[in-house]
């Protein structure tokens, strides 16, 4: 099984011959699904009649069988595969993470085109039905393992960026995600209470050592807009305040949880700013610049107590590490590859391995499923710890490796390769835009970002 090569390869490679092996267990994240219900027509209407618990049924009678090609979104045999994937791999985990994006992208457009009109009420009953579908087959797949969720851009009835705080969205989907993904491993009347005000709250499952918070972090992307709620990022932050506070004076530990990671929007960049030489004229970031800055003054006096953070969005497989004014590192931001590839990627997901004693994280592997193999099976792409040669903790070595991505060609070749999940043909890292995803991992801010570009050794 999967799960037991997982957790195999981390204790043969870190105990000596003279110790036992130290316990340990996989958190696994997979993210940015962006589950596709339209990928064949010819069942769309018996989908549109069924309740989402048939759902699976008419997916198996289609005549499509496979996943879809790169530039394609997720469809059902996709989806079924990488659901078994997780399953095998998170055996004995103590909890599952979900960075968000459940729904295609293009989902309202897509549904008027098949439907025939542009019908609000058709839209949104489909667009619950999907995440209803999703959150199901998520829970019959991993049994009772609670899975942490955040939303992604596209998890929204509006559209895409389109997330309306205190909105019907958030106020459908409260009950069913509460129940269906995390089991209830939050107190209900908070959770529900700041779910329902704009995504975002804290959960602590049966079996966790840490506090996660879940921050709805498309609120502070440029791209998002939702009339009359201006203040709902602000609103956040000041919650997002008062929770370490008291986590703080609790004595918990903290992992946080989002979809849309701060700093570089690095394709944006290279598409829109970059010349032939590698120079940038501007630069086009994630978020933004007051959400950003006052997310970090925040977080700062707790850098210890927050032992993690993990992200999506991106689609590709990285890392960023929020390095401050005086240098100091801090907080890697895990970022998982996208299911879906949509963007060119191989669909994958991240394991990482939990030390149980400690809940620290010290390796973690890719697992992918290469679309150009016939009737393929999700596998074991790469392990940090190999690929970069740096064992130890998992935090202290992706700070040691930024400086090594620059400095090694081996390196920093992997890097480049496993970026896009072992395909990358649409859209390759060259030796002429590699400064503009290297920087991206320590600088947050945009000034810091298009200065270390433009004066790559």
């Amino acid at each position: 099984m999967l799960c037991l090569c997982i957790i195999a390869f981390w204790c043969a490679g870190c105990a000596d011959d003279s110790a036992a092996p130290e316990a340990a267990a996989p958190i696994v994240v997979f993210s940015d699904v962006h589950f596709t219900p339209f990928y064949d027509p010819e069942i769309f209407w018996d989908l549109v009649d069924a309740s989402p618990d048939l759902w699976a049924g008419i997916f198996k009678g289609s005549g499509i069988t496979e996943p879809q090609s790169w530039g394609k979104e997720t469809n059902y045999p996709l989806f079924e595969r990488m659901l078994q994937a997780v399953r095998e791999a998170a055996v004995s985990s103590p909890l599952v993470l979900f960075p968000g994006d459940i729904l295609a992208h293009r989902f309202r457009e897509t549904f008027f085109q098949l439907y025939g009109e542009e019908d609000e009420a058709a839209v949104r009953s489909f667009a619950y039905k999907t995440c209803a579908f999703f959150a199901g087959q998520v829970r019959e797949h991993l049994a009772g393992t609670p899975v942490l969720f955040v939303l992604g851009n596209n998890d929204a009835y509006a559209g895409d960026y389109r997330l309306t705080p205190g909105g019907e969205f958030l106020a459908d989907t409260s009950d069913l995600f509460y129940s269906t993904l995390l089991l209830g491993g939050a107190d209900p009347e908070t959770f529900h209470r700041t779910y329902a005000a704009g995504g975002y709250y804290t959960a602590q499952p049966p079996r966790s050592d840490v506090l996660f918070i879940c921050l709805s972090t498309v609120l502070f992307s440029v791209n998002w807009s939702s009339d009359g709620a201006a203040d709902a990022p602000m609103r956040q932050l000041d919650w997002l305040a008062q929770t370490l506070s008291h986590a703080g004076a609790q004595g918990k530990r903290v992992w946080i949880l989002m979809h849309v990671p701060p700093g570089a929007d690095v394709f944006a960049t290279v598409s829109s700013y970059m010349d032939d030489t590698g120079r940038i004229s501007d630069a086009r970031m994630l978020w933004k610049t007051e959400y950003q800055e006052r997310f970090l003054e925040i977080i700062r006096p707790y850098e210890e107590m927050i032992e993690a953070c993990f992200a999506g969005h991106t689609h590709m497989d990285e890392y960023r590490i929020m390095f401050y004014g005086d240098g100091e590192a801090s907080e890697p931001i895990l970022i998982s590859p996208a299911v879906s590839p949509q963007f060119g990627n191989s669909p994958g997901f991240k394991a990482f391995i939990l030390s149980t004693a400690d809940w620290g994280l010290q390796d973690y592997q890719s697992v992918v499923y290469p679309l150009e193999i016939p009737d393929g099976t999700f596998q074991t792409y790469y392990a940090f710890s190999s690929a970069y040669g740096l064992g130890g903790p998992l935090n202290p070595a992706l700070i040691r490796l930024v400086p090594e991505l620059a400095a090694s060609e081996a390196r920093r070749m992997n890097y480049r390769r496993f970026y896009y999940s072992g395909h990358d043909a649409g859209n390759p890292i060259t030796d002429i835009n590699w400064p503009a995803y290297w920087c991206a991992v320590g600088n947050m801010s945009k000034d810091a970002y298009i200065g270390c570009v433009n004066g790559y050794p």
